[in-house]
């Protein structure tokens, strides 16, 4: 196919439809208007043969746990899923993004290679970025990544990622790419801060990457900030103080609305000895964890409406940002090379005139009977001198084009798309010099890309019918069946529900 995925890609792609409509049949109808989309990204030279938007993103709900080190992340994950998973300890454990999912059989640990080569999981191909900001550790992924399996059920229709502990200082810039990628791939981003130490005020670079730099996105929601081991705050003659520090810490770095969790593990907590502030304490931690278990058990709805905004989200990045930036550069182009052609054209003109004026030739006249009597002579120099200028143009296209590319970062957008390959896709020799509008933007490709989103409203009306009844013309026991449990228990112990599991579509809630 001229404008279709490689024969690997392909497989690959008919792969993931093959586990969508055995784990996850409400996503398999979405997956031919992906590849829709990525026929126009080829068209337009955004995406190459061998990617795709759809092994871009993770079709499974996605929970990432970012945190300073010591800040309990672990020990909260071991909580919630139910058994022993991540190592803990006050020092850092574990330099790793450790990708955790249900499994069939018990608790395994696979390399980082798992990932990096399965299109269904988030780190998909990850080895590539990482060479990009690293070179030599691309290689080396076993390094930065790992995947454990659980039997737990709770974890089932759900993936969950441990980031190693945060600190802006000494982090790697792969490190930090890993953790951009997962932060722009996750449903749901809980930013766990340690009530402890270190003071809130000598923590701004951390601040700065774990909160400034989140507050102004369009996803902003999904973001739960949450201090953590506050029970050890209540050896403090003013522990409101302590909270309040942090509370003032992360208004400074920006996020002056929105909820900042207390909570704590009972299972590892100090003791209290005041029962009067002891169940305040508790009291703080049963709400705040239950807000917390809710928004982590409402996921998987939300990566059902994620995955299908996407689509809307790719038709404004081509047609608001992408088109219009490759006009830009198309008009920089060619002023480069019709200045080139000028100059060009003109010292092969200045170059003849030279030759003439210092040959045996005396004016025009004797020019012209030259070339009457040596026709042949004559008409091989005129090719020569025809393909000179033709060739010459040829040059100041491609080095206009490469000085131009060279100035453009290799991906750009949300989605990563390849700015620069397209520039070089719209300036091939091929491409007729005076072409105002890009490759893949004509009007027959924009009523392509109105038609697919017409195609995502309705893929959002199906869900709509799924998840409301506004009417409310369907039975309750119809509703019981057809709603999946989007909130856990209402106790403190909140039961963290599952989703559409690998294995079954069955939702199961695990007391904690």
């Amino acid at each position: 196919m001229l404008f279709g995925p490689s024969k690997i890609l392909a497989e690959r792609l008919r792969s993931l439809q093959a586990h969508l409509k055995a784990e996850n049949p409400l996503l398999l109808e979405v997956v031919p208007t992906y590849l829709k989309i990525d026929r126009i990204l080829y068209r337009m030279g955004l995406l190459s043969k061998d990617e795709s938007l759809a092994t871009r993103i993770p079709w499974w709900p996605l929970i990432t746990v970012l945190g300073t080190f010591s800040s309990g992340k672990s020990t909260f994950i071991n909580t919630y899923i139910g058994e022993s998973l991540q190592a803990t300890g006050n020092q850092a454990i574990d330099d790793k993004f450790t990708v955790i999912c249900y499994g069939l059989n018990g608790t395994k640990v696979l390399p980082g290679a798992a990932l990096d080569a399965d299109p269904r999981f988030p780190f998909y191909r990850m080895s590539e970025e990482i060479e990009q900001v690293a070179p030599g550790e691309g290689r080396r992924i076993d390094a930065y990544l790992q995947l454990k399996t659980t039997g737990q059920l709770s974890q089932r229709g759900k993936i969950i990622i441990d980031s190693p502990g945060f600190d802006a200082d000494d982090q790697r810039r792969s490190i930090l790419r890993l953790t951009h990628h997962i932060i722009d791939l996750s449903d749901l981003v809980l930013v766990f801060f340690d009530a402890r130490h270190p003071e809130p005020g000598a923590m701004q670079d951390t601040l700065q990457h774990l909160v400034a730099e989140t507050v102004c996105r369009p996803d902003a929601s999904k973001f739960l900030y949450i201090l953590n081991q506050i029970d050890t705050t209540a050896q403090e003659d003013n522990p409101e103080q302590v909270v309040g520090a942090w509370q003032r810490a992360i208004a400074q770095a920006g996020l002056i609305s929105g909820r900042f969790y207390c909570i704590y593990n009972p299972q590892v907590a100090v003791p209290i000895a005041d029962s009067g502030l002891r169940k305040r304490f508790e009291s703080k931690r049963d709400q705040d964890l239950r807000e917390i278990y809710s928004r982590m058990s409402e996921v998987e709805v939300q990566r059902h409406y994620r995955i299908i905004n996407v689509l809307n989200s790719v038709a404004n990045e081509i047609e608001q940002t992408m088109i219009p930036a490759l006009q830009t550069l198309l008009r920089r182009w060619r002023k480069l090379v019709l200045i080139g052609d000028s100059i060009g054209v003109g010292s092969i003109i200045g170059l003849v005139a030279v030759f003439v004026h210092f040959s045996s030739f005396t004016g025009l006249a004797a020019v012209q009977q030259w070339i009457e009597v040596r026709r042949f002579e004559s008409t091989i120099i005129g090719i020569l001198l025809i393909a000179a200028v033709i060739a010459a143009h040829y040059t100041v296209r491609d080095w206009s084009a490469r000085r131009i590319a060279a100035q453009l970062p290799e991906r750009v957008g949300s989605f990563d798309l390849g700015m620069r390959r397209a520039f070089l896709h719209n300036t091939r020799f091929t491409r007729f010099l005076l072409q105002t509008l890009p490759k893949g933007s004509s009007s027959r490709v924009r009523r392509r890309i109105k038609d697919l989103r017409d195609a995502a409203a309705t893929h959002i009306q199906n869900l709509n019918d799924l998840y409301t009844d506004p009417s409310g013309r369907r039975s309750k026991t119809q509703t019981q069946e057809g709603l999946p449990d989007l909130l856990g228990g209402g106790g403190p112990a909140v039961q963290p529900t599952g989703g559409t599991s690998p294995s079954s579509a069955e939702h199961v809630g695990e007391s904690r």
